[in-house]
């Protein structure tokens, strides 16, 4: 049996928000190698610029900031997980990614690869790994 939301938490949508130094080139690869939707963006609200992705739609976002002077830290275990519906389907988001000159990393977690997943890293070095089944089924 697959578990519930509860009931005392209506959330009507999920966004995880994450800094970036590199705004633009960030912008570049989630919407033009990666191919996510861009669901808004703004620019000097209150200090910050960002840009908003639906993860696959508006029910679940990816938010990017920038302000000045932060800097984030990159780590290998900061991931962004991407279970797609097979190798044939990762085989294809890898290719668009190495056709706009992005190249597979070792993932840190060696369960990625023992599964088949594919990591790629953004210009911030987050790392983006593309699982080649959907969690929770099957």
């Amino acid at each position: 049996m697959a578990p519930t939301w509860p009931d005392h938490l209506p959330a009507g949508a999920v966004r995880f928000a994450r800094p970036t130094a590199r705004l633009a080139e960030c912008v570049a690869f989630y919407r033009d190698a990666l191919g996510l939707p861009v669901l808004g963006d703004f620019q000097g609200h209150d200090g910050y610029d960002g840009v908003i992705f639906g993860l696959p739609d508006a029910g679940v976002q990816l938010e990017l900031t920038f302000r000045e002077p932060h800097i984030p830290e990159p780590s290998p275990e900061n991931q962004l997980v991407l279970y797609l519906p097979g190798a044939p389907a990762v085989g294809r988001v890898a290719e668009r990614l190495r056709a706009h000159g992005h190249e597979p990393v070792p993932p840190a977690n060696p369960y990625w690869a023992r599964r088949g997943a594919v990591a790629f890293e953004d210009p911030d070095r987050w790392v983006v790994i593309l699982a080649p089944w959907i969690f929770g089924r099957g």
